[in-house]
């Protein structure tokens, strides 16, 4: 087999491509792109496409405690990112069935058709008490803060066989970014984790295993491109063949990868996105797959997203992202979320029916409302697929006028967060709790009726804030 530029390629390397582009769109101000990722086993995931954030809690005594989506075949193609547990729970304990068994689609109950990627970092990452060393990466899980080798990493990878894996890296918390020898640093050890960890993945292989390894995506951490110059040509140069992906922490990144030889490469960026009109930003710069948490904290908060892409061309004035389901005016209206919206959530309820359930704090509200937002957000991208192939003009044109239409800031709900679980760390930015709390510590003798005191064995929330 033959590269473009007409070079040999490895046969391993054949082996790992997982990524076919249909059409590339360079051009006209965007290299956004058209492709397909074929993992085997699984559905063929057309791109641009997302993932939204899901993570699988345990219990601090290793019970199962799923937290899924009651319609999992609802969300998109390629599904979520996961954080890593500690080694002794039950997840690792848990057999898969039939030939292609995975540990993480057993545990999490997604069908075995959608995709899932492993990551250790939580994005937006949360603060650690104690940051990185040389050899130890520092993880938040459901369980606390620990911190991680290397050979850890790659055992856990291993075990719970994800189709996809991002490759560890030295990041930061703070937006703000380092000096230039703290980001050298940064770079110089996510050179030196991903070789300790591609080499454990190789001396770790089972060859009698009917379960395909995992594709490992290669970090590209938030620092200025001069700086990662040397880690990238290590990609290019000595490592190409064991990597099937990059894992892009900034997406202002992607216009400096086009010196190296990362075009076959599937793009997943983990820079998180702030609302659609970011994603489009992404995609333009030819992102294949965007990491989306705000399709689950819109739906906690109690809205229901209202945008398509194209962008409506008789709109009237600047049209919102989404609608506040909390508000008043929908206890008596019969009507859908969204008018001509073909997702589970407004084909059999409307809207009095949602309003009730999340002023009622019935779990169900929340539930439809990540349905129907996991819909919006399917649909918006099969939009922008629909846009690419239509050219790279077309697709910028439609770019300008969903920016000119559709307000840049999504709305905030005006009720309660459904409960999340734990209070055991503080936050950095000292952020008080989603809800009030609502349980009293009755052993409190020296102040009966009072508020009790925070217990430090709970767990933390799924989404790494401050819960209720």
């Amino acid at each position: 087999m033959t590269q473009g530029d007409g070079s040999c390629e490895n046969p391993d390397m054949a082996s790992r491509r997982i990524f076919k582009i249909l059409s590339a769109a360079v051009g006209d101000g965007t290299s956004a792109r058209l492709g397909q990722l074929a993992l085997p086993g699984r559905k063929v995931v057309e791109t641009p496409n997302f993932t939204s954030a899901y993570r699988p809690e345990l219990d601090l005594y290793g019970a199962r405690r799923l937290q899924v989506s009651p319609n999992p075949r609802a969300r998109p193609s390629t599904d979520t990112d996961v954080v890593i547990e500690k080694p002794n729970s039950a997840i690792y304990e848990i057999e898969g069935e039939g030939e292609d068994s995975r540990p993480l689609h057993a545990f999490s109950a997604f069908p075995q058709e959608i995709p899932i990627i492993l990551a250790a970092r939580r994005c937006p990452a949360v603060t650690a008490p104690s940051g990185n060393t040389s050899k130890l990466l520092a993880i938040f899980t459901s369980t606390g803060f620990r911190n991680i080798s290397i050979a850890e990493y790659a055992e856990a990878a291993r075990k719970l066989k994800a189709d996809v894996v991002v490759g560890p890296a030295d990041l930061l918390h703070s937006s703000q970014a380092p000096a230039a020898k703290k980001q050298l640093r940064m770079t110089e050890r996510t050179e030196d984790w991903l070789d300790q960890f591609l080499g454990q993945l190789k001396a770790g292989i089972r060859t009698d295993s009917n379960v395909p390894e995992s594709f490992i995506f290669a970090p590209l951490i938030p620092v200025e491109w001069k700086i990662q110059w040397t880690y990238l040509r290590h990609l290019a140069e000595e490592v190409l063949d064991d990597i099937s992906g990059l894992a892009v922490y900034d997406a202002s990144l992607m216009p400096e990868l086009s010196a190296f030889k990362f075009g076959h490469l599937p793009k997943l960026s983990l820079d998180t996105p702030q609302n659609p009109q970011d994603i489009l930003r992404q995609i333009s710069l030819g992102i294949d797959i965007c990491l989306v948490p705000f399709v689950n904290s819109v739906s906690d908060a109690g809205v229901a997203l209202t945008f398509g892409f194209p962008a409506p061309k008789a709109a009237a004035g600047i049209q919102p992202l989404g609608t506040n389901m909390w508000s008043s005016e929908h206890k008596t209206s019969l009507a859908p979320l969204v008018e001509s919206c073909t997702c589970y959530a407004c084909q059999k309820h409307h809207r009095a029916f949602v309003n009730h359930l999340l002023n009622a704090k019935e779990m169900l509200g929340w539930t439809l409302l990540q349905i129907h937002n996991h819909h919006v957000l399917t649909e918006f991208f099969k939009g922008i697929r629909g846009a690419l192939a239509q050219g790279p003009g077309e697709f910028e044109a439609m770019v300008q006028e969903f920016a000119t239409v559709y307000d840049s800031e999504l709305p905030a709900g005006t009720g309660e967060r459904p409960r999340a679980r734990g209070y055991h760390f503080k936050s950095e930015h000292h952020q008080d709790k989603y809800n009030p709390r609502t349980w009293q510590d009755l052993n409190n003798n020296s102040n009966p009726g009072t508020e009790g005191t925070e217990k430090p064995h709970e767990v933390a929330g799924p989404d790494g804030q401050p819960p209720a």
